[in-house]
Order: C-alpha cells, then sequence, then structure tokens
C-alpha cells in the first residue's frame, strides 16, 4: 500500500494553513541534537517555503550557519498526514508587505493588521528553503 502523497497533493498539503516545526543543524552543539521549533510559514505550489525571523534570533544564527534546514507540516486530526522537506536556506531583507501578508494568513485580517503594524523594524529577514528532497505520509489512502 503507498501511502506517500503525490506532487500535487503534497504541494496543496504544504500551501494549507498549518504552524510548521523547522529543524536546524547547531553544528558545534551538535550533543544538543537540532533545534525544533513551530513557526509561521507560506508556500505556493512550485515555490519555496519561506517564514520571517528576526537577525537576533536563534534561528537566523544557526540557519546561516548551517545553510540548510528540514521543515515539517502536520494533520494533527485522523487520518494523520504529514509533508517533511529538506533543502539549502537563502535569504533576503523582509517588507512590511510580507509581514502583513504572513500576519493575516495566520491571525486574520483584523488581528494580522494590527500584529503587522508592529513593523520588520529592518531586523526581520525572509528564510526560504529550496526543496531539494520531500517526504510524505497520507494515513487517508489506507482505505
Amino acid at each position: 500500500m503507498n501511502l506517500k502523497m503525490t506532487k500535487s497533493e503534497r504541494e496543496a498539503f504544504l500551501a494549507g494553513l498549518h504552524v510548521g516545526v523547522l529543524a536546524i543543524d547547531r553544528g558545534t552543539e551538535a550533543a544538543r541534537g537540532p533545534l525544533a521549533v513551530p513557526i509561521w510559514y507560506d508556500y505556493e505550489p512550485g515555490g519555496d517555503v519561506w517564514m520571517i525571523t528576526g537577525t537576533e534570533s536563534i534561528k537566523y544564527d544557526l540557519l546561516k550557519a548551517a545553510g540548510r534546514a528540514t521543515f515539517c507540516v502536520q494533520e494533527e486530526a485522523a487520518p494523520y498526514s504529514y509533508v517533511a522537506i529538506d533543502g539549502p536556506v537563502e535569504f533576503s531583507q523582509a517588507t512590511n508587505d510580507q509581514l502583513l501578508h504572513m500576519a493575516t494568513r495566520y491571525l486574520g485580517a483584523e488581528q494580522g493588521a494590527e500584529y503587522a503594524a508592529q513593523g520588520t523594524g529592518g531586523g526581520m529577514m525572509i528564510a526560504s528553503i529550496k526543496t531539494e528532497t520531500w517526504n510524505t505520509i497520507d494515513y487517508s489512502k489506507r482505505g
């Protein structure tokens, strides 16, 4: 029985509204294991997964040092499913429009606008993961 998602299924699932888990190698702190943190993200089929992170955060420091990350989203109700990706990370300066987009995606129009009104303060970056590998499971395919 094949429980893997097709390309269109995995892209549609990843484009859905989930809180993702970002995992990053700690490098010289490897004895502690990778850093794994929940994070807001966005994705459009065929594109890169992107998230916003502050330049003062441990996420940013570790992403810069590692140059790559693993990212996972899941369906928390049965039948369970998930999409995990891995790939190199690229950075660009975050804009207020991107912050508004992300905040609205997760909080809705009114609360998203209030959240985004705080602005990027110049210390926010977009971290984009260029997907090299996909790992998926969709237990609804069990029949």
